[in-house]
């Protein structure tokens, strides 16, 4: 008989209700080139739990914002981490993967990051600006993102609600300077091996990507951030602005379920994406074997 193939629970919402995009394109891509070398099924966030058990391991894909399902998920990952179970990426990442937490601790640190506070105590810390991002700590999508004006921000006060569009800064929000930044750019890595990178041009047309050649400066810019997050093994995505100085900025660090925008690069660069895919899941079942 032949030997048994690695058998892949591949976790995906289909119906995921992406802003001009269709996730549910890429995982339909994905999963049929990993069937060359996967035994493979497909489910929902909310099943994964009581499915992995019959897998060899589970990949977290296009499963969008933990938000819209915070108990199962955070169910899946106790669950995961007491059973043992193999799960792509591996639950042990510092970036988005954890909340929002790494953008203060890499401000601190001196990271090249947006800088970022959550208290008023350390407002004074940001470079002044006309107007600043406010973002729950506990956000992702752009979910619940403001922009609001510098007189907008409050220091909270007992029994103090905000008013007229004012924000309390209280901990439970992460305040930004809103950078005027010329384009956005985001580098793709698998394991610590930079794929490709794709960049908006158009500041107006965020979701219309275009291939991007980096420098090897703008290379070393994002190694540093997957150096940080020490992730031996999956996919993650550096998301980074050009600042007007033309500096790169570090404006997010996905580690749990980047969408990939796969429809953006040519059959070259997507097939080779996904022979790096392939390599990485068979590095990381014999690593754990």
């Amino acid at each position: 008989m032949p030997p048994a193939r690695p058998r892949l629970l591949y976790v995906t919402d289909l119906a995921y209700p992406a802003r001009g995009r269709r996730y549910c394109d890429e995982d339909i891509l994905l999963t049929s080139r990993l069937r060359d070398d996967f035994d493979l099924a497909l489910c929902h966030p909310r099943d994964a739990a009581a499915l992995m058990a019959a897998f060899d391991a589970v990949v977290v894909r296009n499963s969008g914002p933990v938000l819209a399902y915070q108990d199962v998920y955070d169910d899946f990952r106790r669950r995961a981490i007491a059973d043992g179970t193999r799960v792509y990426n591996p639950l042990s990442g510092r970036a988005d993967m954890a909340g929002k937490q790494y953008l203060l601790d890499l401000t601190a640190a001196g990271y090249p990051v947006i800088p970022t506070v959550d208290r008023a105590d350390d407002l004074h810390l940001l470079p002044e600006a006309e107007r600043y991002v406010v973002k729950p700590k506990l956000g992702a999508d752009s979910i619940g993102l403001r922009i609001v004006p510098a007189a907008g921000l409050r220091e909270p006060v007992d029994g103090d609600v905000p008013v007229d569009g004012d924000v309390l800064v209280d901990g439970d929000v992460l305040v930004q300077p809103c950078v005027d930044f010329t384009y956005e750019v985001s580098f793709y890595f698998v394991d610590h091996d930079f794929q490709y990178a794709l960049y908006a041009p158009h500041t107006d047309r965020r979701w219309q990507l275009e291939p991007y050649e980096p420098t090897d400066d703008d290379l070393e810019f994002a190694r540093r951030f997957i150096r940080w997050n020490v992730l031996g093994h999956g996919i993650q995505r550096v998301d980074a602005c050009r600042a007007p100085g033309g500096e790169l900025l570090l404006v997010e660090l996905e580690d749990l379920n980047p969408y990939l925008s796969l429809d953006a690069l040519d059959d070259a660069r997507r097939d080779a994406f996904v022979a790096a895919m392939k390599a990485s899941l068979h590095r990381f079942l014999a690593a754990d074997s």
